[in-house]
């Protein structure tokens, strides 16, 4: 397998905190790969150096067969990056965006209109391309930014929280969208984001980040795979107690506390569910709900760092 992007032991600090601590990365060529993690784990730390606009303080890293720090020309000219933060004008047409960004990344003038042009059909914008951006909704901007990092071929793409903001359907549709430009433009997508549906719909591999450091990197199908359990959530009277006496049942994989509930892991979690309740009215814990959950992205993360991912983190 190639891979375009790889780091060894990739590090920053800042005054003795360490924002990103030894993470080793494989991204293979024309995947869509994501950094999933909360508001403060290292994915906008990490995705920078990669992008070359900061500087590890420890550790390599190579984008494209360069290196990130020895060829930081080479790099950029190698990628595309769409920031968290929007980064547009409001009183500039979507067509002037990327005429500048094109004269920016030094497109040749003779092939310059022809490359916007196949732009703005890449993003299905041609019909709004001489309207002024404050017209554009939230997609079409998103769209735009997009485009814009695409202006000038570039072998790999970076967005930073591509969908922040957004609502579900649009959001969905720019998922859609990247996916089609993975597939249709030769082109390898690194993305970091805090929503685990994005990243189990969209990404072919995720590396889960958590105080900057990967805890785990696999498809997403293998990461639910991992747990090789269901899910059964119960509210009950001291749940502290009960879950010291629920873990005497050989059944069950792992018993958690989260916000106040008990968490089981279980195989077969629809056949155990009686014998869960059972047991529960035997030692004097009744059930006052029980609810059954396949394996998800966020039991993975649950599982391996003991927390979850807060929908207002980055």
């Amino acid at each position: 397998m190639e891979f375009i992007i790889e780091t060894k032991n990739i590090t920053k600090k800042y005054d003795g905190f360490t924002a990103v601590d030894s993470i080793n990365l494989k991204v293979p060529k024309n995947s869509v790969y994501g950094v999933l993690g909360p508001n403060g784990a290292g994915k906008t730390t990490l995705i920078s150096m990669l992008c070359t606009i900061l500087k590890p303080t420890g550790g390599t890293g190579s984008v494209n067969g360069y290196d990130i720090q020895k060829q930081a020309k080479e790099v950029r000219e190698s990628i595309g990056i769409v920031f968290q933060s929007r980064a547009l004008d409001d009183i500039l047409t979507g067509r002037e965006h990327l005429e500048m960004h094109a004269s920016l990344y030094g497109v040749p003038g003779n092939v310059r209109q022809d490359r916007i042009e196949e732009v703005l059909d890449l993003i299905a914008l041609g019909k709004k391309a001489d309207e002024y951006v404050k017209t554009y909704s939230g997609g079409m901007k998103r769209r735009l930014e997009i485009g814009r990092g695409l202006i000038h071929h570039p072998r790999v793409l970076f967005l930073d929280e591509p969908t922040l903001g957004l609502d579900p359907q649009t959001r969905e549709s720019i998922w859609e969208y990247i996916k089609e430009l993975n597939q249709a433009q030769d082109l390898t997508v690194l993305l970091t984001t805090h929503y685990m549906e994005e990243a189990d719909k969209l990404c072919d591999e995720v590396a889960i980040i958590n105080q900057g450091r990967i805890i785990t990197a696999d498809s997403p199908k293998n990461l639910k795979r991992e747990l090789k359990a269901d899910t059964l959530t119960l509210n009950v009277d001291s749940p502290e107690e009960f879950i010291i006496k629920v873990r005497s049942l050989k059944f069950i994989k792992e018993a958690f506390l989260l916000d106040g509930e008990v968490k089981l892991l279980v195989e077969m979690g629809e056949n155990l569910i009686p014998e869960v309740v059972e047991f529960a009215s035997r030692e004097g814990f009744p059930i006052k709900s029980v609810e059954l959950e396949h394996p998800s992205l966020e039991d993975v993360f649950i599982k391996f760092t003991g927390s979850k991912i807060s929908s207002e983190g980055q």
